[in-house]
């Protein structure tokens, strides 16, 4: 990648522009004194489709008008703005620069709208029709490709309607830092440390029966010795543990798939899990009605 951000490609780039300008000035110059033995009926000599013959005539002087005006304008934009390689023009313009500015612009158009919930805590917030309404929006904009249109979330994305969390307490300031900060949640395999490939079939027996899951007893039973493997974070009732994000295992909340063909899957592979920050899209205003709304979903 760095070979397309060094100064000999922005060198190549500066000289593709100026070659191209040029080309366009000589074309048209080459053009205009070009010559060509013109007949006595003041043709070319070209004939096409039996009848139509080319005149010899000049270039029409608006198109060539417009033709220099062209190249003109495009030395005086190169001057301008960003076109030479890495040489930003007279009026330092950056797409960056642009998009910041209309960010800021945009920011300070809509702050008295979240200035009327400066002094509400979140809780007080979610009481708010109105501040729900642009939660909502919010949420829809930010969160529901991943979380779902009603927040209920799919497969490995959590459901924010209910008061299952992992890694936290489902507080208003836990969400706040989870939207910020994003969230990574890693099991890694344990197929190794359970042992055989029949152990780990009865451990996810034994998963099941912690739920009171249909599943094979005798296979349950004898897979409960191998459950020590996963106690370190599930603890030994499997009731997990926020601290890690550990899951409860005896709930009926499966987010990564329920059965015992999908826990067999995870004790094998484990499974990387990662909620992307979006704190920097976010205003601080926007931050709190969103976690209001948020925290709204799972105390209604």
């Amino acid at each position: 990648m760095s070979d397309f951000v060094s100064n000999s490609w922005a060198m190549a780039v500066t000289i593709a522009v100026v070659v191209s300008i040029l080309a366009c000035a000589v074309l048209l110059w080459v053009s205009g004194t070009t010559k060509v033995n013109a007949t006595a009926d003041n043709t070319t000599g070209h004939v096409w489709d039996g009848d139509l013959q080319e005149m010899n005539n000049p270039l029409p002087r608006w198109w060539v008008g417009l033709f220099i005006i062209t190249v003109i304008f495009a030395f005086l934009y190169a001057a301008l703005y960003p076109t030479f390689g890495s040489f930003n023009g007279k009026l330092g313009w950056s797409s960056q620069g642009q998009h910041a500015d209309q960010v800021k612009k945009f920011e300070e158009r809509i702050a008295p709208v979240y200035a009327a919930y400066d002094g509400m805590t979140p809780e007080q917030i979610a009481k708010d029709p109105k501040a729900m309404g642009i939660g909502e929006r919010l949420f829809q904009n930010t969160c529901a490709q991943c979380h779902g249109s009603d927040a209920r979330g799919s497969k490995t994305f959590p459901n924010l309607t209910d008061a299952d969390w992992l890694g936290g307490d489902g507080s208003p300031q836990y969400i706040h830092d989870t939207i910020v900060k994003g969230r990574t949640g890693m099991m890694p395999p344990m197929a190794a440390a359970v042992g055989s490939a029949d152990d780990v079939n009865n451990l996810a027996q034994y998963v099941l029966s912690l739920s009171d899951s249909p599943n094979d007893s005798v296979a349950s039973a004898l897979g409960k010795s191998k459950f020590v493997a996963c106690a370190a974070c599930h603890g030994m009732d499997g009731k997990g543990n926020t601290a890690v994000g550990a899951p409860n295992l005896t709930d009926d909340i499966w987010l990564h798939g329920w059965g015992a063909e999908h826990i067999v899957n995870m004790i094998n592979h484990g499974k990387t899990n990662v909620m992307p920050p979006q704190g920097e899209n976010l205003t601080e205003g926007q931050l709190k009605v969103l976690t209001a709304y948020v925290w709204g979903l799972s105390h209604k």
